[in-house]
Protein backbone atom coordinates (compact mmCIF):
# COMPACT_ATOMS: atom_id res chain seq x y z
CA UNK A 1 0.00 0.00 0.00
CA UNK A 2 1.00 3.71 -0.71
CA UNK A 3 0.82 6.73 1.45
CA UNK A 4 2.43 10.15 0.99
CA UNK A 5 2.66 12.31 3.93
CA UNK A 6 4.55 15.14 2.45
CA UNK A 7 6.22 18.22 4.25
CA UNK A 8 4.25 21.11 4.16
CA UNK A 9 6.63 22.83 2.11
CA UNK A 10 6.14 20.39 -0.56
CA UNK A 11 9.83 18.94 -0.79
CA UNK A 12 9.88 15.57 -2.38
CA UNK A 13 10.35 12.48 -0.82
CA UNK A 14 14.27 11.45 -0.18
CA UNK A 15 12.91 8.18 -1.15
CA UNK A 16 10.51 6.28 -3.27
CA UNK A 17 9.76 2.63 -3.39
CA UNK A 18 7.75 1.76 -6.14
CA UNK A 19 5.92 -2.05 -6.52
CA UNK A 20 9.33 -3.45 -5.11
CA UNK A 21 9.78 -7.14 -4.81
CA UNK A 22 12.61 -9.30 -3.28
CA UNK A 23 14.00 -12.78 -4.02
CA UNK A 24 16.84 -14.99 -3.21
CA UNK A 25 17.17 -17.74 -5.81
CA UNK A 26 13.58 -17.24 -6.93
CA UNK A 27 12.16 -17.01 -3.52
CA UNK A 28 10.04 -13.89 -3.28
CA UNK A 29 11.02 -12.50 0.64
CA UNK A 30 9.08 -9.17 -0.29
CA UNK A 31 7.05 -8.59 -2.55
CA UNK A 32 5.12 -5.43 -4.15
CA UNK A 33 6.41 -2.31 -1.76
CA UNK A 34 5.57 0.93 -2.35
CA UNK A 35 5.87 3.43 -0.11
CA UNK A 36 8.00 6.48 0.38
CA UNK A 37 10.52 8.36 3.40
CA UNK A 38 10.26 12.14 3.75
CA UNK A 39 13.04 14.67 4.28
CA UNK A 40 13.90 14.56 7.83
CA UNK A 41 11.90 12.41 9.18
CA UNK A 42 12.53 8.71 11.28
CA UNK A 43 10.90 6.10 9.37
CA UNK A 44 10.42 3.21 10.99
CA UNK A 45 10.24 -0.08 9.47
CA UNK A 46 8.71 -3.08 12.19
CA UNK A 47 7.84 -6.66 11.44
CA UNK A 48 8.97 -10.25 12.79
CA UNK A 49 12.18 -11.87 11.44
CA UNK A 50 11.93 -12.98 8.28
CA UNK A 51 9.19 -10.46 7.05
CA UNK A 52 11.76 -8.74 4.79
CA UNK A 53 13.11 -5.91 6.80
CA UNK A 54 16.86 -6.49 6.21
CA UNK A 55 16.27 -7.36 2.43
CA UNK A 56 14.88 -4.53 1.49
CA UNK A 57 18.28 -2.31 2.92
CA UNK A 58 20.04 -3.93 0.54
CA UNK A 59 17.82 -3.51 -2.17
CA UNK A 60 18.49 0.07 -1.25
CA UNK A 61 22.00 0.11 -0.92
CA UNK A 62 22.47 -1.93 -3.93
CA UNK A 63 23.68 -4.42 -2.10
CA UNK A 64 21.95 -6.60 -4.46
CA UNK A 65 25.01 -6.65 -6.53
CA UNK A 66 27.02 -8.04 -3.84
CA UNK A 67 24.67 -10.59 -2.94
CA UNK A 68 24.45 -14.05 -4.74
CA UNK A 69 21.10 -14.92 -5.85
CA UNK A 70 19.65 -11.97 -4.91
CA UNK A 71 17.34 -10.15 -7.53
CA UNK A 72 14.91 -7.34 -7.59
CA UNK A 73 12.17 -5.90 -9.55
CA UNK A 74 9.86 -2.74 -9.45
CA UNK A 75 11.67 0.48 -8.66
CA UNK A 76 13.40 2.81 -5.83
CA UNK A 77 14.31 6.11 -6.43
CA UNK A 78 16.59 8.23 -4.26
CA UNK A 79 15.91 11.90 -4.88
CA UNK A 80 13.99 11.24 -7.64
CA UNK A 81 16.86 9.28 -9.53
CA UNK A 82 16.65 5.36 -10.45
CA UNK A 83 18.94 3.72 -8.17
CA UNK A 84 19.00 0.82 -11.00
CA UNK A 85 20.68 3.38 -13.14
CA UNK A 86 23.79 4.46 -10.72
CA UNK A 87 26.64 3.48 -12.61
CA UNK A 88 28.67 4.48 -9.78
CA UNK A 89 27.98 2.33 -6.36
CA UNK A 90 30.36 3.86 -4.19
CA UNK A 91 28.59 7.22 -5.15
CA UNK A 92 25.24 5.88 -4.36
CA UNK A 93 27.00 4.58 -1.10
CA UNK A 94 28.03 8.02 -0.04
CA UNK A 95 24.92 9.24 0.67
CA UNK A 96 22.84 6.41 2.09
CA UNK A 97 25.22 5.48 5.11
CA UNK A 98 24.00 2.09 7.00
CA UNK A 99 24.55 0.95 10.56
CA UNK A 100 24.28 -2.91 11.00
CA UNK A 101 23.10 -5.07 13.91
CA UNK A 102 26.88 -5.94 15.15
CA UNK A 103 29.50 -3.36 15.46
CA UNK A 104 31.85 -3.68 12.45
CA UNK A 105 34.83 -1.21 13.24
CA UNK A 106 37.59 -1.33 10.79
CA UNK A 107 40.90 -2.85 12.17
CA UNK A 108 42.39 0.34 12.58
CA UNK A 109 42.55 3.44 15.45
CA UNK A 110 38.99 5.51 16.57
CA UNK A 111 40.45 8.68 14.11
CA UNK A 112 41.31 6.40 10.65
CA UNK A 113 38.14 4.10 11.38
CA UNK A 114 36.53 7.95 10.81
CA UNK A 115 38.80 9.22 8.81
CA UNK A 116 38.76 6.36 6.04
CA UNK A 117 36.27 7.06 3.77
CA UNK A 118 36.80 11.16 3.46
CA UNK A 119 40.40 9.74 2.35
CA UNK A 120 39.16 7.48 -0.56
CA UNK A 121 36.98 10.68 -1.59
CA UNK A 122 40.23 12.29 -1.85
CA UNK A 123 40.22 14.28 1.57
CA UNK A 124 44.17 14.94 2.35
CA UNK A 125 44.79 17.89 4.41
CA UNK A 126 45.03 16.99 8.22
CA UNK A 127 43.28 20.08 9.34
CA UNK A 128 39.97 18.75 7.23
CA UNK A 129 40.23 15.21 8.57
CA UNK A 130 40.91 16.56 11.71
CA UNK A 131 37.81 18.44 11.45
CA UNK A 132 35.55 15.82 9.80
CA UNK A 133 36.47 13.59 12.46
CA UNK A 134 35.38 15.49 15.42
CA UNK A 135 32.75 16.38 13.75
CA UNK A 136 31.17 12.99 13.45
CA UNK A 137 32.43 11.79 16.17
CA UNK A 138 30.30 14.67 18.20
CA UNK A 139 27.25 13.84 16.00
CA UNK A 140 27.43 10.27 17.37
CA UNK A 141 27.64 11.40 20.86
CA UNK A 142 31.08 9.51 21.60
CA UNK A 143 33.71 12.52 21.42
CA UNK A 144 34.13 13.13 24.79
CA UNK A 145 34.38 9.64 25.24
CA UNK A 146 37.33 8.94 23.17
CA UNK A 147 38.98 12.37 21.96
CA UNK A 148 42.27 11.09 23.90
CA UNK A 149 42.41 8.26 22.72
CA UNK A 150 41.78 8.80 19.26
CA UNK A 151 45.03 6.13 17.85
CA UNK A 152 44.07 3.53 19.96
CA UNK A 153 42.28 0.58 18.56
CA UNK A 154 38.78 1.07 17.69
CA UNK A 155 38.25 -2.38 18.29
CA UNK A 156 39.30 -1.63 22.39
CA UNK A 157 36.33 0.30 22.61
CA UNK A 158 33.31 -1.10 24.82
CA UNK A 159 30.36 -2.68 22.44
CA UNK A 160 28.23 0.48 23.03
CA UNK A 161 31.42 2.90 21.86
CA UNK A 162 31.99 0.45 18.63
CA UNK A 163 28.50 0.63 17.83
CA UNK A 164 28.82 4.50 17.96
CA UNK A 165 31.74 4.59 16.14
CA UNK A 166 29.94 2.69 13.68
CA UNK A 167 27.23 5.38 13.31
CA UNK A 168 29.61 8.30 13.15
CA UNK A 169 31.85 6.47 9.77
CA UNK A 170 28.45 5.52 8.11
CA UNK A 171 28.43 9.61 9.12
CA UNK A 172 32.04 10.11 7.68
CA UNK A 173 30.53 11.07 4.47
CA UNK A 174 28.31 13.53 5.11
CA UNK A 175 25.00 11.32 3.69
CA UNK A 176 21.57 11.89 2.89
CA UNK A 177 20.08 8.74 4.32
CA UNK A 178 21.05 6.93 7.03
CA UNK A 179 19.93 3.03 7.86
CA UNK A 180 19.85 1.40 10.56
CA UNK A 181 19.38 -2.44 10.84
CA UNK A 182 18.89 -3.52 14.85
CA UNK A 183 21.48 -1.14 16.18
CA UNK A 184 20.21 -1.97 19.72
CA UNK A 185 20.75 -5.92 19.54
CA UNK A 186 24.78 -5.47 20.51
CA UNK A 187 24.43 -2.56 23.31
CA UNK A 188 23.18 -2.55 26.83
CA UNK A 189 19.89 -0.28 27.56
CA UNK A 190 21.99 3.15 28.49
CA UNK A 191 24.00 3.17 25.80
CA UNK A 192 20.73 2.44 23.56
CA UNK A 193 19.00 5.19 24.91
CA UNK A 194 22.11 7.22 24.05
CA UNK A 195 22.01 6.45 20.44
CA UNK A 196 18.23 6.89 20.31
CA UNK A 197 18.96 10.67 21.39
CA UNK A 198 22.10 10.90 18.66
CA UNK A 199 19.04 9.96 15.91
CA UNK A 200 16.50 12.50 17.39
CA UNK A 201 18.94 15.26 17.08
CA UNK A 202 20.38 13.60 13.10
CA UNK A 203 16.67 14.00 12.27
CA UNK A 204 17.05 17.90 11.45
CA UNK A 205 19.97 16.93 9.16
CA UNK A 206 19.22 13.85 7.38
CA UNK A 207 16.32 11.25 6.84
CA UNK A 208 16.63 8.11 8.87
CA UNK A 209 15.27 4.68 8.01
CA UNK A 210 15.25 2.68 11.48
CA UNK A 211 14.46 -0.99 11.66
CA UNK A 212 14.40 -2.46 14.78
CA UNK A 213 12.25 -5.58 16.27
CA UNK A 214 11.75 -3.15 19.44
CA UNK A 215 8.32 -1.85 18.88
CA UNK A 216 8.51 0.35 21.93
CA UNK A 217 11.59 1.40 19.69
CA UNK A 218 9.96 2.75 16.82
CA UNK A 219 7.22 3.89 18.83
CA UNK A 220 9.43 6.41 20.57
CA UNK A 221 11.28 7.31 17.81
CA UNK A 222 9.49 7.22 14.33
CA UNK A 223 7.62 9.72 12.98
CA UNK A 224 5.78 7.00 10.35
CA UNK A 225 6.28 3.61 10.16
CA UNK A 226 6.00 0.37 8.19
CA UNK A 227 4.45 -2.58 9.14
CA UNK A 228 6.33 -5.39 7.26
CA UNK A 229 4.74 -9.18 8.04
CA UNK A 230 5.63 -12.10 5.62
CA UNK A 231 6.79 -10.55 2.92
CA UNK A 232 4.16 -7.83 2.91
CA UNK A 233 3.82 -4.28 3.68
CA UNK A 234 0.94 -4.79 5.85
CA UNK A 235 0.62 -0.67 6.82
CA UNK A 236 2.50 2.27 6.42
CA UNK A 237 1.28 5.25 8.82
CA UNK A 238 1.61 7.92 11.47
CA UNK A 239 3.74 6.06 14.20
CA UNK A 240 0.95 7.96 16.54
CA UNK A 241 -2.13 6.06 15.20
CA UNK A 242 -0.16 2.42 14.52
CA UNK A 243 0.34 2.33 18.72
CA UNK A 244 -3.09 4.14 19.50
CA UNK A 245 -5.83 1.90 18.30
CA UNK A 246 -5.63 3.37 14.99
CA UNK A 247 -4.29 1.33 13.02
CA UNK A 248 -5.76 0.54 9.35
CA UNK A 249 -5.34 -3.33 9.66
CA UNK A 250 -5.77 -5.66 12.37
CA UNK A 251 -2.63 -8.06 11.99
CA UNK A 252 -0.23 -4.33 13.06
CA UNK A 253 -2.42 -4.05 15.74
CA UNK A 254 -2.34 -7.90 17.17
CA UNK A 255 1.96 -7.26 16.43
CA UNK A 256 2.31 -3.91 18.32
CA UNK A 257 0.10 -4.73 21.21
CA UNK A 258 2.70 -8.17 21.16
CA UNK A 259 -0.40 -10.81 20.64
CA UNK A 260 2.79 -12.50 17.62
CA UNK A 261 5.90 -11.97 16.73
Amino acid sequence: MKETNQKASGAPPVLEINDLSIAYSGKTILRNATFDVQNNEIFGIIGPSGSGKTSFLKAVNRMDQLTPGMTTTGSIHFHGYDTATWRNLYSLRKRIGVVFPLPTGLPLSVYENVAFAPRISGVRQKVELDQIVEKCLRRAALWDEVKDRLTSLGSLLSGGQQQRLTIARALSQDPDLLMLDEFSIAVDPVTTMRIEDVLKQLKSEISIILVTNLVQQAERLADRTAFFLNGEVVEVGQTEDMFNGRAKDVRTTDYVEGRFG
